[in-house]
């Protein structure tokens, strides 16, 4: 079941007649946006519409042990003022971990992140060749087409595109990568080049964080989901309101104030609405006023979803590592993780939990199968690439209905359609990996909130210049593996 709400978090009907800032969604770039404008003075009310903190970033518990909604690390791209920051909440909890994870190449297991020896020893020859040719030609090679397909052709070659992404990125996505804007790979790819590649293998130290880039992660003692809790004690401590439960039933927006209509019935007078929920939401909330070729964006804006199903293992450990990545299309299964291996906590010493995504659309005959048949997928799956049978005492699934966004050939238009109708909202701001619909890490969007925090003025106005600025820095986000 899920980890309940810390007491004085729990959400209080009631009304609250007027605040300076409404902030739509607890997850941790809602709640740093938050805690920045609480610390400046400002009155916050976080409305969130789950009955815990962190979105998809929250922690639950499985049969006694806290586990994440899918496998999270907090990346030592992390930058030193936010790493500061949750340091000194979380103190000794972050921890510094090795990654220790592997994903099944071309029919071997392979170390991941990759390593220079352990590729030289198992890649299979006529792999290796391939991307050893491709790497030689790479110079000489062009995108056709601006398509996810072709982008990784053209840079890491035909080898890796073939044998790793367009199996991977159909799965995950649910449609082929041809299908897909190279704007995708620009932003879920970190690297361009067979070059850059190898360059990535080599180990470096950041100064600015004190951790290795490569092979290392930091990561609560309790789960992931202690980040956003602790964020949100820090904004409830600094003077938020927060409310969970509650979700947002409408939008007056007006050049000076916003009407925010709660489902409970309240009804808040704010000066600025800022929001983290899918942009496609806002134009709905909005509804009339939304134009009607905003609404039609609205719907056209897709998201693939992801079934995270927990297998609860009797016995102390599962296997030695984190996560086993599944690129392979006939394996349903895409990453499998094991959370006691990602930390040293509290966790039960006789049993351990397993946590399998399995992408799917909304309403698909994976979305809607039983826990049972679930579990069995999972175990079949894992089975038969000779790793140990799970042999399940039980077996708990959710489902998260907007997890990668679904970059199709042309969504641009209506993407820009909305953030331009959003724009235009003098009073609206949207950010986060669903309010500017990417598929970022979190401290990618610690760096909104933030950012969205700086640009308050004590007096209440906004510096719109240094928010454009900061929005353009967020197209420049590329995802960490």
């Amino acid at each position: 079941m899920e980890q309940p709400p810390t007491a004085h978090l729990r959400a209080v009907p009631g009304s609250a007649p007027s605040a300076d800032l409404v902030v739509v969604g607890a997850g941790p770039a809602g709640l740093v946006a938050a805690l920045g404008a609480a610390r400046s003075g400002h009155e916050v009310v976080v409305v969130e519409a789950a009955d815990h903190v962190g979105g998809m970033a929250a922690s639950i518990e499985v049969a006694g042990q806290r586990v994440d909604l899918g496998s999270h690390r907090l990346h030592p791209a992390i930058d030193a003022e936010h790493l500061a920051l949750l340091r000194g909440l979380l103190g000794d909890d972050l921890q510094v971990r090795p990654r220790h994870g592997r994903i099944d190449l071309a029919g071997r297991w392979l170390a991941f992140p990759l390593r220079p020896v352990d590729l030289v020893r198992r890649l299979p020859p006529s792999f290796a060749a391939g991307a050893a040719r491709d790497a030689l030609l790479g110079p000489f090679r062009r995108p056709r087409v601006d398509t996810f397909a072709e982008v990784v052709r053209a840079g890491l070659g035909p080898t890796v595109a073939s044998t790793f992404y367009e199996p991977y990125v159909t799965k995950l996505w649910g449609v082929p990568p041809g299908q897909l804007s190279g704007e995708l790979a620009r932003r879920r790819v970190s690297a361009s080049s067979a070059s850059d590649v190898l360059a990535r293998l080599v180990p470096r130290r950041r100064s600015q964080t004190g951790v290795p880039d490569k092979g290392t992660f930091l990561y609560p003692a309790t789960g992931f989901g202690a980040i956003a809790e602790a964020l949100a004690d820090a904004a409830v401590a600094a003077g938020a309101d927060l409310r969970l439960g509650v979700t947002v039933d409408g939008l007056g927006l007006a050049d000076d104030r916003v009407d925010v209509h709660l489902a409970d019935g309240t009804r808040i007078d704010a000066g600025r609405v800022w929001s983290t929920a899918p942009l496609p939401a806002l134009a709905r909330w909005a509804h009339p006023s939304a134009p009607a070729e905003v609404l039609e964006a609205a719907g056209s804006i897709e998201h693939r979803g992801l079934v995270l199903v927990y297998l609860v293992v009797d016995r102390p450990q599962w296997t030695e590592f984190d996560a086993h990545y599944f690129p392979a299309a006939d394996n349903p299964v895409a990453r499998l993780s094991e959370p006691k291996n990602y930390r040293d906590g509290p966790d039960p010493a006789d049993r351990t939990v397993l946590c399998a995504e399995v992408p799917a659309d909304v309403g698909d005959a994976t979305w809607t199968a039983s826990d049972e048949d679930l579990g069995a997928l999972v175990s079949d799956a894992v089975c038969r690439l000779g790793l140990p049978d799970p042999a399940p005492v039980a077996v708990e699934a959710r489902r998260l209905p907007r997890v990668y966004p679904r970059y199709r050939v042309g969504f641009e238009a209506d993407l820009a359609a909305l953030e331009a109708w959003a724009t235009e909202q003098p009073r609206l701001l949207t950010f986060g990996r669903q309010g500017l619909f990417v598929p970022d890490n979190t401290h990618h969007a610690l760096v909104m909130g933030s950012a969205a925090a700086a640009a308050l003025g004590p007096d209440g106005s906004f510096d719109e210049a240094a928010w454009r600025s900061a929005r353009d820095g967020f197209r420049a986000h590329v995802v960490e593996d």
